[in-house]
């Protein structure tokens, strides 16, 4: 099973099948708060629709084609990130992430992204990534700033959610942009 080691109180790893209820317990137990930014936590009604779509996510990994990985702190289940929508003819990708409201604060989607640029970045040799935060989601906007994405613009109505549309900014990161910052993190 894939996994990333993120640091000693972090672990990513890719959802096994058996994971399923362990998933679905931790997206309807957190339903309310997870809805006001995630358009598909509604649709997520059974443990069976979770272990259909693991299956798909490894596939995806298997294909080269993203990931969704499970967050772990200190071995509990804390959250999911992915990266999806990989375009290997333009070397870019998209990070998606989520944390249930009672990890928050702890810099566990900071440390988790790091990881994952930094595999993006220097183990699939992408070019560039970029993460879209609803406009007004200004808690998950702080994250792409504290890493040094760049603000690229809006898209307007970009995102169905909770029966209408809103705007999603784009935040973009080139890997010569990554590879500067962790050399200066370095020294």
């Amino acid at each position: 099973m894939f996994s990333l080691i993120v640091d000693g109180e972090i672990k990513l790893h890719v959802f096994q099948e058996y994971q399923a209820d362990e998933l679905f317990w931790l997206v309807d137990s957190n339903r309310e708060y997870m809805r006001t930014w995630l358009p598909w936590v509604d649709n997520m009604l059974s443990a069976e629709q979770f272990y259909t779509i693991i299956k798909l996510w490894k596939k995806q990994f298997h294909e080269k084609s993203g990931f969704h990985l499970a967050i772990r702190h200190r071995g509990i289940l804390a959250g999911s990130i992915s990266l999806h929508g990989v375009d290997w003819f333009n070397s870019q990708a998209s990070i998606g992430y989520y944390l249930i409201e009672k990890m928050q604060g702890k810099g566990i989607i900071t440390r988790a992204i790091q990881a994952v640029l930094s595999y993006g970045f220097l183990e699939l040799g992408l070019n560039r990534i970029e993460v879209r935060c609803g406009r007004t989601n200004y808690k998950s906007q702080a994250i792409p700033e504290k890493l040094g994405f760049i603000k690229e613009g809006i898209i307007r109505d970009g995102e169905y959610l909770n029966g209408g549309f809103h705007d999603l900014i784009v935040y973009g990161l080139l890997s010569r942009e990554w590879q500067q910052k962790m050399g200066r993190s370095i020294r």
